[in-house]
């Protein structure tokens, strides 16, 4: 059984229309790019499987499960925008996760933090926005989840930030758990992904294994994307 099932999946915002009869099966142990240009249908995808929003038509299964409380337990999402507020300190963040998620790792939260230098006792307030979206992350890749849903993690931090994220994605995720990561920056993800989603305009594109695509056609993914969205 897949980890997640998307069936025919349409999203409507009024008149406009953000997911196209969107297919899509991810099996455990992979880390997928969900890659497209802004406004394709990325974010409308994610909040679709993390439960945020219900889609027009079709049906969503994680773990044999349609979105609900049963999913939310087993599903990490890093939305695209920082949501915390600006008062609470790093470890009442903390605090919060450790009593609303029951898989999340208090001691690992705590060791990456530590690896950025990120004092638990400061503000986010103190805090820069590339700072800011560090923790997010780490919050996130600390629970113990089935899969993570990553909407543009790399996107509003320097080359050297998006190193580190890409490398805390790696090493943080289990061997039976699946990571989701959205992004319109295929370049710097694509050593790390196993798989590949190209969606344009709300539809599947192209789906592949990344390694094969190299080797049996001697060009990179992020040079046939080029191809494919060129404006």
């Amino acid at each position: 059984m897949a980890l997640l099932d998307c069936l025919n999946l349409y999203k409507n915002y009024g008149n406009v229309l953000a997911l196209n009869n969107f297919n899509l099966s991810l099996e455990s142990g992979k880390i997928v790019g969900l890659l497209g240009p802004n406004g394709s249908g990325k974010t409308t995808l994610i909040k679709l499987i993390a439960g945020l929003l219900a889609p027009t038509e079709g049906a969503i299964f994680i773990d044999g499960k349609m979105p609900g409380p049963e999913t939310k337990a087993i599903v990490s999402y890093l939305p695209e925008r920082t949501y915390f507020s600006d008062w609470m300190r790093v470890n009442d963040l903390i605090e919060f996760f450790s009593d609303f998620y029951a898989d999340f790792d208090r001691e690992k939260a705590i060791e990456m933090l530590t690896r950025l230098q990120i004092t638990p006792e400061r503000k986010l307030k103190e805090l820069s926005k590339g700072t800011k979206e560090k923790v997010q992350l780490v919050l996130v890749m600390a629970r113990r989840a089935k899969l993570y849903l990553l909407d543009e993690p790399i996107a509003g931090v320097d080359p050297a930030s998006r190193d580190y994220i890409l490398d805390t994605i790696i090493s943080n995720y289990k061997e039976n758990s699946t990571v989701l990561i959205s992004t319109h920056l295929i370049y710097d993800v694509e050593q790390t992904l196993d798989d590949f989603v190209f969606i344009k305009n709300g539809s599947m594109l192209l789906t592949g294994n990344a390694k094969e695509y190299r080797e049996q056609n001697g060009q990179t993914v992020d040079a046939l994307f080029r191809e494919m969205f060129r404006v």
